[in-house]
């Protein structure tokens, strides 16, 4: 295995210090209109992918009761290094965007306030914000399989001037939730798709364990559920598949002539893994178009979410080998590394 982050340790407290993030609960309370002003103002890309590939910065997980890091299963909880590496990875890299909940989202609106408030450059123009929709499939529940949208709906989408939304599927045949959800997805897309707004969709194999459900790289399954996915609502035109890399990835591909994200899945606390598997995954067909990331570029382990995020997507957008990404991470630690203080302190 390849040396990525040596003796480096990212230091969060450095990019992301928490006078910088209490000043988020101060705009809460005193100025909550500023979150809508943000939305509204954002200037949006006029062509959502102008090389005709993406990579999504995923942060979605704890909305869904998904909490666990490599080294604590309530990691994803601390919301000050959560929306700390959720920012790193987005401001100043070559990320296009970030997918998340409102809560999240409303969070970077406030940060972004923040630093143009203190004289420094919005980050937010420009940027793909999806929403993500379906959150009520709480880990470990009975109800896990019924995943309706208690997040975002299409018309908050609209609203918030977001670019889309991302919505999830699993499958349990026994769970009478997965057909419910299965429904909720198409009246999503429908209703997304008259407003001109794409969808994400991610079909997502699990299989039930003593604990609970858990992601099944089977191509069989992905290659069932792609098809489901891909009829869904009566407009495909704007709709994006997001799946993981697996196992005769050549043949799975080959079901849709959708675009396709690839997804990162749990942490591997090492971000080799992640992009030899991506680097592998771009080569799987004409349609394979990035990736919507979130746990293996916030939790790299030691590394600098900044980095990883930003050779990801040099091997996406610029075709790059996985060996010169991973040698360039050290060129991309703590850079920028002072872009939010120096003005979101101010």
């Amino acid at each position: 295995m390849a040396e990525t982050a040596g003796a480096y340790a990212f230091d969060l407290d450095r990019f992301f210090p928490e006078d910088v993030f209490w000043r988020i609960t101060d705009v809460r309370v005193d100025k909550p209109e500023i979150v809508a002003l943000e939305q509204r103002s954002r200037k949006r890309r006029s062509h959502l992918a102008p090389d005709g590939k993406l990579v999504i910065l995923a942060a979605d997980h704890p909305a869904r009761m998904s909490t666990a890091t490599p080294s604590d299963p309530l990691g994803m909880t601390n919301r000050h290094a959560y929306l700390g590496r959720v920012l790193r990875a987005l401001v100043g890299g070559l990320i296009d965007g970030l997918m998340a909940t409102p809560d999240v989202l409303d969070d970077v609106f406030i940060v972004n306030h923040l630093v143009k408030q203190g004289g420094g450059p919005g980050f937010l123009d420009g940027k793909v914000l999806l929403g993500s929709m379906n959150r009520s499939g709480l880990a470990g529940t009975t109800f896990e399989m019924d995943d309706d949208m208690t997040a975002y709906t299409a018309d908050g989408i609209a609203e918030a001037n977001l670019d889309g939304a991302k919505v999830l599927w699993r499958l349990d045949p026994n769970e009478p939730g997965s057909g419910k959800t299965l429904m909720y997805i198409a009246e999503a897309v429908s209703e997304l798709s008259a407003m001109g707004l794409p969808s994400f969709l991610e079909p997502l194999p699990v299989k039930r364990t003593e604990n609970g459900y858990q992601p099944v790289k089977d191509p069989i399954e992905l290659l069932k559920q792609i098809g489901v996915l891909s009829g869904l609502g009566g407009n495909t035109a704007r709709t994006w598949l997001k799946i993981p890399v697996c196992e005769g990835y050549e043949r799975v591909v080959r079901a849709t002539t959708m675009p396709l994200l690839m997804l990162g899945g749990a942490s591997h606390d090492n971000p080799e893994p992640t992009i030899r598997e991506f680097a592998r995954g771009m080569g799987g067909g004409p349609n394979v178009r990035g990736a919507m990331v979130g746990r293996n570029v916030l939790y790299p382990g030691q590394d600098d979410p900044l980095a990883v995020g930003t050779v990801i997507s040099e091997i996406i957008h610029n075709g790059i080998g996985p060996d010169e990404a991973l040698g360039r991470l050290p060129r991309y630690q703590d850079q920028g590394i002072d872009l939010l203080t120096q003005y979101a302190l101010s």
